[in-house]
């Protein structure tokens, strides 16, 4: 078996895969690095959905990276457009071509000795070997194999087709059928106006209505910036704008959620006409961001209802039936299909087995520094982004910090870097929210306090301040082999350089 060695080794090819790689050979340009996708394509997430109507879930001035212009019509853009812009992306930084495909992380142990991981991999041709200093793990924070089963009852009664969206079938035709589609997420915000017109008739089935706020597909100010700016300056004026926008909507919503509650309905009752459907299906029991806010593009799932082709029902299932499903009271939703948009399963660094000198570590033991680095765990960060706004917004300000401390850990002659944190009283989970997914996967997560270093506060205006910030000296043990000062890529004999 052979084994191949690089200066820094980054696991998944999708936002933040890509976005990390970008401002490592920006920062430094003479390090050799590569990635490593479990996936045929680059996109990640964006290649894994399929269903109908994938699209962004807020505005891709703010889901597009801040170094590369988005140039599309839109801000709220479709899957495909979206994995498009990756590619491009990719290719215009030469990122491309250090993607090693249909890779999937199986396990890494770091040496002490010789200060590198050994990153075990199961390829294309079978199991490979991987050896690096500094391992970064962009594989987000759910399970792509694997989503949330809620273990429906009678679900193999059910006499017609039941699909999952994180695994869409290509050839599935929903013209003239009844769908049914649980959930009430972003998935099946997305997926019913998606099919509606197209099938017999959509149905939302939801336990539990979500907060929803009809928004523009296209930003007019944009189009208007983009004629009289070049390229460059109009992307981030305007990202600066929606930054500010989704920023102080998620204050105002937690500083006034009674009055946002009041402006969410009133716009579902504009859309749908019906203050009486505002009130029972989309008026949850937990205040504005308690759980993540959707967005409906041109309100378009209130124009399916408004029509007739799509309804919600606020109900809890009694079990699956032949030819549909039957509700607590004893009514029948007819069906032909059934899409269970029940939600994702959380899984922590691509399921990796992780240990240091052969002894095994778990991510939900450690405690997250920045957001980024875990504390114990030498040469090793992780990249995850915002869930109460667009998610590039927290990984690029992650990828520079990343960039910022292996910088640092070449300039210095450094053979590892590890976070070191204190006694702690009380700690949350790294992403701390309501939504069903987070509080199933929270034991799953590495755990965060209320103060920098070691907050994730879900605030852009707290975290850029903090992140960009950081102290290096702060938290971080720097170490230094004999073998690494002698020019040697390892070997024994550490001692601290600066804590």
């Amino acid at each position: 078996m052979t084994t191949r060695d690089v200066d820094v080794l980054i696991v998944g090819a999708g936002l933040s895969g890509i976005n990390m790689a970008h401002r490592i050979q920006e920062a430094c340009p003479e390090l050799e690095y590569a990635v490593l996708e479990r996936r045929e394509r680059i996109g990640g997430t964006w290649d894994l959905f399929r269903y109908p109507g994938v699209r962004s879930d807020s505005d891709f001035f703010t889901l597009s990276f801040p170094f590369r212009p988005w140039r599309g019509k839109d801000a709220i853009v479709d899957g495909h457009e979206i994995r498009e812009y990756l590619e491009d992306t990719a290719r215009e930084s030469g990122i491309d071509r250090r993607i090693s495909f249909g890779r999937r992380l199986v396990s890494a142990d770091w040496s002490s000795k010789a200060a590198r991981w050994t990153v075990e991999v199961e390829g294309p041709g079978g199991a490979e070997t991987w050896t690096t200093r500094f391992l970064v793990a962009c594989t987000g924070y759910y399970d792509y194999d694997q989503p949330y089963d809620p273990a429906l009852p009678g679900i193999d009664d059910f006499g017609g087709t039941v699909v999952h969206p994180q695994f869409w079938p290509e050839d599935l035709d929903v013209s003239g059928r009844r769908v049914v589609v649980i959930g009430s997420g972003a998935t099946a915000v997305t997926l019913v106006p998606a099919m509606a017109g197209t099938a017999e008739h959509v149905t939302m089935l939801q336990r539990t209505p979500t907060y929803l706020l009809a928004q523009p597909k296209g930003d007019p100010v944009a189009d208007v910036l983009r004629r009289l700016l070049p390229a460059g300056a109009a992307h981030r004026v305007v990202r600066a704008k929606n930054v500010a926008l989704q920023w102080a909507l998620y204050q105002a919503c937690q500083r006034a959620p009674r009055t946002m509650r009041s402006l969410l309905l009133k716009g579902v009752a504009q859309g749908t006409g019906s203050d009486e459907i505002a009130q029972r299906d989309f008026n949850p029991p937990y205040d504005p961001w308690d759980q993540r806010l959707c967005v409906t593009p041109d309100g378009d799932i209130f124009r399916a209802i408004r029509r007739g082709d799509a309804s919600v029902v606020t109900a809890r299932i009694d079990r699956f039936v032949e030819d549909g499903v039957r509700l607590e009271d004893g009514s029948v939703l007819p069906a032909d299909v059934v899409v269970t948009a029940t939600g994702l399963a959380v899984k922590i660094l691509g399921g990796a087995r992780l240990s240091v000198d052969g002894e095994t570590r778990d991510p939900a033991d450690s405690f997250a520094y920045h957001g980024a680095m875990l504390s114990g765990l030498p040469n090793l960060a992780f990249c995850v982004g915002y869930i109460n706004l667009s998610w590039t917004m927290r990984s690029d300000m992650t990828s520079r910090l990343v960039a910022k401390v292996i910088r640092r850990l070449v300039d210095r002659g450094a053979s590892s870097v590890t976070p070191l944190a204190g006694r702690t009283s009380s700690s949350r989970p790294l992403m701390d929210m309501e939504s069903g997914y987070l509080r199933r996967g929270a034991h799953l997560m590495p755990r965060t306090t209320g103060r920098a270093p070691w907050a994730f506060p879900q605030n852009y205006l707290v975290d850029a301040w903090t992140t960009n910030r950081a102290d290096l000296d702060r938290d971080l043990v720097w170490t230094t082999s004999a073998t690494h000062e002698a020019g040697g890529r390892g070997g024994a004999g550490e001692r601290v350089v600066s804590q």
